[in-house]
This record gives structure tokens, C-alpha cells and sequence, in this order.
């Protein structure tokens, strides 16, 4: 996949978790975003584990001004 990054909201539970694993076994970098500090920070724990770049943001997408 030449390193592309891809940013997953939503992805500290269910198909966002386990699309970020899938991208991660692709080679992407991984930008993941949520609600949760610790389940976040603990999923870039597992992801750069598999040997990728792995970023957290705190974020509700659904509230415009954090996503911004």
C-alpha cells in the first residue's frame, strides 16, 4: 500500500476497530479517532505493534467544533 495514511473515526470498537487492523496488515499508516483516551491510546499500543504508524486524536465527529 506505499504507506498511505488512513484516518478512521469511530474506530475504538466494532467494524472501526477491526477496519483499522486491516488497513494496519496493508501497510497503512493508521490516524484513529473516538471518544476514549485510554481505549484509544490502548489501540495504538496493538496497531504499532503489528510495525505501523499509528496516531490517536480525541475527537466527537459529530460535534463540528472538535472536528475542526
Amino acid at each position: 500500500m506505499n504507506s498511505a495514511t488512513v484516518l478512521i473515526t469511530g474506530a475504538l470498537s466494532g467494524i472501526g476497530r477491526t477496519t483499522a487492523f486491516a488497513f494496519a496488515k496493508e501497510g497503512a499508516n493508521i490516524m484513529v479517532c473516538g471518544h476514549s483516551d485510554v481505549v484509544g491510546l490502548q489501540l495504538v499500543v496493538e496497531l504499532r505493534a503489528t510495525g505501523i504508524k499509528a496516531d490517536f486524536i480525541v475527537a466527537d465527529v459529530t460535534d463540528e467544533s472538535q472536528v475542526r
